[in-house]
């Protein structure tokens, strides 16, 4: 005699679904997506603009930012006027040939990214260079 056995069960689904892990990533793409630009420099500047053509990169520089109140900025962290040379030494372990870009607010005396930028270059760093913002027509 057989047995029929009748199996009116669903069986369990073998298939992950990658439905919400796809919802996930896309917002955390948008999120890294519009936070990245806001990551790149601390310091808020108006830059000047310029028609020159773009330096290339080879390394990441270290970047100096002068803001309009005459403040002096390494990366994201302030320092004093003195301490410029000190610190830029110590982060570039001592190699003067390290590429520095200084970027100064635009509302600022001219006068004071000189002095910055003839502190750097009486230290012996050569590769010191102006940034600006592109020229828009």
């Amino acid at each position: 005699m057989a047995f029929i056995i009748n199996r009116s069960k669903k069986e369990p689904m073998s298939e992950i679904n990658v439905t919400p892990f796809v919802d996930v990533m896309l917002v955390l793409l948008i999120i890294f997506m519009v936070t990245a630009p806001l990551l790149t420099v601390g310091v808020q500047v108006d830059l000047p603009e310029s028609a020159a053509d773009s330096l290339p990169d080879e390394q990441e520089p270290l970047t100096i930012s002068i803001n309009s109140k005459g403040e002096v900025f390494i990366q994201e962290h302030q320092v004093t006027f003195q301490k410029i040379v000190p610190k830029l030494l110590a982060i570039s372990k001592n190699r003067t040939d390290t590429r520095i870009y200084v970027r100064g607010d635009k509302t600022i005396n001219y006068g004071r990214v000189l002095e910055v930028m003839g502190r750097l270059s009486g230290a012996g760093f050569s590769k010191v260079a102006l940034i600006s913002e592109p020229y828009k027509n």
